[in-house]
């Protein structure tokens, strides 16, 4: 669980509520009516916009937004540090073992079709069109929620030019002004705060998990067509590591230290 976003949430809507209670009268925020249009209107324009389908698979995208990044880079780096130093004193075959403990199925399909001898070119295009589809899914989840960032408040205006219609109707009742501009205002206050708190900063968390997605899926390709190319131990390790941000680059692979050279590994007893 991604405690940050949960936090945020709650935080915003604590502040919030935290600031309505303080000024007294709360429960003239709280209008049904007003809840009805805001969210209720603009899930339904939603739908109209993309289909059944799309909007289903973004709940199931959704729940990215509110994961903890498990994978570390730099442990991937030293997965594959160590994989290739297996490869090289043991043969491609040895990793057998390696690769059926995996979870990750994506890397555990793309060493497999290593192992099974396939051509490099034939393996970078299946994964890569692993990677272009799940950019896509992701992608569309990000669609949906900004639009639905952009209808929310359109709607709650929507909603307060209602309420300003029923308000001028009753123009003859001076006293009837004030409250009823204070409910036509309350759908446009739904409609900002669903919009700001929730379905745009929801966009932006995708978009990053997203980023950290493709990021460990390059790192992966990378390590799995240098192991199978008998790249040095070392040198894939230097290549993947130049994914990271160069503070992140200092941490070595946890094994013994080796020095190649020429592309001869000799250990430091």
């Amino acid at each position: 669980m991604d405690m940050m976003t949960v936090l945020g949430i709650v935080l915003g809507v604590g502040l919030v509520s935290g600031a309505i209670v303080i000024q007294g009268n709360y429960l003239i925020f709280w209008n049904p009516a007003a809840v009805l249009i805001t969210m209720g209107g603009s899930f339904a324009a939603l739908l109209i916009n993309f289909h059944l389908g799309q909007v289903k698979s973004v709940f199931q995208v959704t729940k990215q937004v509110f994961l903890e990044k498990k994978r570390n880079p730099r442990e991937i780096i030293s997965f594959f540090y160590n994989l290739a130093q297996k490869a090289r004193r043991e043969g491609l075959l040895a990793l057998e073992d390696d690769i059926h403990e995996l979870e990750d199925p994506f890397l555990k399909k793309g060493l497999q079709m290593m192992v099974d001898g396939m051509e490099p070119e034939i393996i970078k295009d299946i994964l890569n069109t692993e990677v272009e589809a799940l950019s896509e899914r992701h992608n569309l989840g990000q669609e949906v929620f900004r639009s639905w960032g952009a209808l929310a408040p359109a709607f709650g205006m929507i909603g307060t030019l209602i309420g300003l219609i029923q308000m001028l109707v009753s123009l003859d009742d001076p006293s009837a002004i004030g409250p009823g501009m204070a409910v036509a205002l309350l759908t446009t206050f739904y409609g900002a705060l669903f919009a700001n708190l929730i379905l745009i900063p929801m966009a932006g968390k995708l978009a990053i998990r997203t980023g950290e997605e493709i990021l460990i899926k390059g790192i992966m390709m990378d390590g799995i067509f240098a192991i199978q190319s008998g790249v040095n131990p070392r040198v894939i390790e230097d290549k993947l590591k130049a994914f990271l941000a160069p503070g992140e680059r200092e941490e070595k692979a946890k094994e013994p230290e080796e020095e190649y050279e020429e592309g001869v590994i000799t250990d430091n007893v």
